[in-house]
């Protein structure tokens, strides 16, 4: 059974839609019959997308626009194109997402980016778009994809951990607004993916890891899951199955609650509670 937003002739605005999972939801809402529209910052690389998505449906079916979903101006654009062509925007996917690496003290270019297009693009799409998709009167999804590490913050890559967590918030601040607005028939979601093998994971690698998903996995387990009508898409993949996830986030909960060090779960004096955590039934 699938959701009854995503059904002939309604219409998906994918943003990061040229390539991995914002690519597969595009070809996946194709296959039903809607009308898409994939924006992406690169005009190659969406018109590449876009020659895949002709062996799904028809030309005239796909639209393609250049964004930067950075800048408010560009996403109004793209929100304004998407209503001249297709009449208006029925399925939201705020996918846009960059991971080139941060420091705590150093790439200040790259905290900028990755806020700007990891959450700014998030917020902007969300905006922009829910105020006429709301005014439709029609049913509507708006899904946003965060991270797990914007849950668990792990150690690493603090500046893409800030941005997810700020695509958490949002989110959840986004769908408590949706139901409380009267006559308002959108609903908003969050996608949290596990480990996929995309171009933002690959890191060189040109064969995918045993332990992850591949972008169309992870788009049929959110279609599913949004027909169940879950907020929180929490994917699994081949390496980590959902209970783990759960034990993961329920421990860097507990940091607060137990007064523990932040991110004590990398913490030497923590390794062996956490493990007798994860390992307790």
């Amino acid at each position: 059974m699938s959701h009854p937003v995503i059904v002939k002739d309604n219409v998906a605005v994918i943003t990061g839609g040229a390539s991995g999972i914002g690519l597969a939801a595009a070809a996946a809402f194709a296959r039903t019959g809607m009308k898409v529209c994939i924006a992406d910052v690169d005009q190659n690389r969406l018109a590449e997308a876009a020659t895949k998505l002709s062996s799904v449906t028809s030309s005239a079916n796909v639209m393609t626009f250049a964004v930067d979903v950075g800048r408010a101006e560009s996403v109004a654009d793209l929100e304004r194109g998407v209503r001249e062509r297709f009449g208006g925007t029925d399925v939201l996917m705020n996918n846009a997402g960059i991971q080139p690496g941060s420091t705590l003290f150093a790439e200040p270019d790259n905290w900028q980016r990755i806020i700007a297009v990891n959450m700014w693009g998030i917020i902007n799409g969300s905006r922009i778009f829910a105020p006429n998709m709301i005014a439709r009167g029609k049913p509507g999804l708006i899904i946003n994809t965060g991270s797990k590490q914007g849950i668990t913050t792990p150690p690493g890559d603090p500046a893409y951990n800030v941005s997810k967590a700020g695509v958490k918030a949002f989110t959840e601040a986004l769908q408590h607004e949706l139901r409380n607005t009267k006559d308002c028939r959108i609903a908003a979601h969050l996608l949290i993916p596990g480990f996929v093998f995309t171009g933002l994971t690959a890191k060189g690698r040109t064969e995918k890891p045993a332990g992850a998903w591949t972008p169309e996995q992870t788009v049929e387990f959110m279609l599913t899951r949004l027909a169940a009508g879950d907020f929180y898409i929490l994917c699994p993949d081949n390496d980590v199955p959902r209970a783990l996830d759960e034990k993961r986030m329920l421990w860097a909960a507990g940091d607060i609650v137990e007064n523990r060090p932040p991110l004590s779960r990398w913490h030497p004096d923590y390794a062996g509670a956490f493990k007798r955590f994860v390992e307790d039934d």
